[in-house]
């Protein structure tokens, strides 16, 4: 009996922290981000604004029917519209990007600590691919077509890579008001203060002069 009770008891302590790993449901109708507020209650980070002040614009974005400016150095460029843009959308868990990549450009290598992804392309055509975790680090990848839609886990490291001769455009789906991007190559060769070069020589099996020539490129 007291086995069976040790074993009950440490399941529901399970349950629970299950049940606290996750953001809390609202609860109120919304919570628009109020910036100008410096107020020390916050929800999700953020002040809210005086739902009886809330108005259209607090939950409305325009402008994703402009391309982004994919001249840069990897030929992709992301659009976001999370919390930032629109205020309505905190404790909401949702966010959009449109991503437009130039021929042959690439949105590199990176992760979303806060949310999965669901992506569809517009127009063109886009490789995308995720990667599993530790010990398999296994490729899961598809060539996409206009209409098509894929899904990237949450905190698996994914990409993107326009494979046509013609721009590419896709919108994307996020299931949280501020996703958190962590760019693969940036992280570990643009870190501040860097990581020390003989780590990542032995991590990357890489001479020293160049995880040098890497760090100076991030």
């Amino acid at each position: 009996m007291a086995a069976a009770r040790f074993i009950c008891s440490g399941f529901l302590a399970i349950l629970f922290t299950f049940a606290y790993a996750s953001d809390p449901s609202p609860l109120q109708d919304f919570c628009v981000a109020n910036s100008k507020d410096n107020s020390v209650i916050m929800v999700n980070g953020l002040s809210c604004k005086d739902p009886k002040m809330a108005e259209a614009s607090d939950f409305f974005f325009s402008g994703l029917d402009i391309a982004g400016n994919t001249t840069g150095a990897v030929g992709s460029k992301v659009t976001p519209v999370n919390v930032a843009q629109i205020p309505g959308l905190n404790t909401l868990g949702i966010s959009f990007a449109r991503i437009d990549y130039a021929p042959g450009g690439i949105n590199p290598p990176h992760t979303h600590p806060r949310a999965s992804e669901i992506l569809t392309v517009i127009e063109g055509n886009l490789e995308v691919g995720f990667i599993t975790s530790n010990p398999e680090n296994r490729l899961i990848t598809k060539i996409l077509k206009k209409g098509d839609v894929f899904v990237f886990p949450v905190n698996l490291i994914h990409y993107q890579r326009n494979v046509g001769h013609g721009n590419v455009v896709a919108i994307a789906a996020l299931s949280s008001q501020n996703r958190g991007v962590i760019t693969i190559a940036n992280a570990v060769f643009g870190s501040n203060p860097p990581i020390p070069a003989a780590v990542l020589s032995k991590a990357f099996q890489l001479d020293h002069n160049v995880v040098g020539y890497l760090q100076t490129k991030f």
